[in-house]
C-alpha cells in the first residue's frame, strides 16, 4: 500500500483496503455493516481526513442515518479495528494505509490540498525513544503530525 501522496492506481487501493478490512472482520467475527463500510470507503475516497460532518450528508442522502452518533460510531469501530486513524490537528479521520499491520503512524497534512499521507514512524525506537529514554519518560503513546505542501500542490504552484 502506498501512503497516499504518491501516484497509484485509486481502485486498487480503495479495493484492496475493503478487501482487508472484509477479511479481518470475518476472522475476529465483526460486523462490517452497511454503515461502517461505506464510512471506510467515504476515508478512502480521497486520501483526506473527514470529520463526522463531512460524512453526514452522504450517509443520510443514501438512507444510511442522519444523525452524529451513527457516524460517530462507524469512526470508532474503523478506528478501534485499525481500518482508519484520528489526525488530530484536524479533529478528522484518514482511512489507514496500512490495515491488519501492526505500526506506529506519522501523519503528513498538506496545508494547501488538506491530503494526508501515512507513513510509518518509530517514534519509541527513533529519536523521540532515546530523548525520552535519557529523560527517563516511558512512551505510551505519541501522534505526530506535521503540515507541509504535498508533491501535486508543489508541483501546480511551479507551473
Amino acid at each position: 500500500m502506498n501512503s497516499g501522496f504518491e501516484k497509484h492506481d485509486h481502485g486498487t487501493c480503495v479495493a484492496t483496503s475493503i478487501r482487508v478490512a472484509e477479511d479481518h472482520c470475518a476472522t475476529h467475527k465483526l460486523q462490517l455493516t452497511p454503515v461502517r463500510r461505506r464510512v471506510l470507503e467515504l476515508l478512502l475516497e480521497g486520501h483526506k481526513a473527514l470529520g463526522a460532518y463531512d460524512i453526514l450528508p452522504t450517509l443520510a442522502a443514501e438512507g444510511l442515518g442522519s444523525q452524529p452518533p451513527v457516524v460517530y460510531r462507524a469512526l470508532d469501530f474503523l478506528q478501534t479495528h485499525g481500518f482508519a486513524h484520528k489526525v488530530e490537528k484536524l479533529n478528522a479521520w484518514t482511512a489507514c494505509m496500512h490495515p491488519g499491520e501492526d505500526h506506529n503512524p506519522a501523519f503528513m497534512i498538506c496545508s494547501d490540498c488538506d491530503m494526508v499521507a501515512e507513513i510509518p514512524a518509530s517514534p519509541v525506537t527513533g529519536d523521540l525513544g532515546r530523548a525520552a529514554d535519557k529523560m527517563g519518560f516511558s512512551i505510551n503513546t505519541a501522534v505526530i503530525e506535521v503540515e507541509g505542501t504535498c508533491p501535486s500542490c508543489q508541483e501546480d504552484k511551479t507551473t
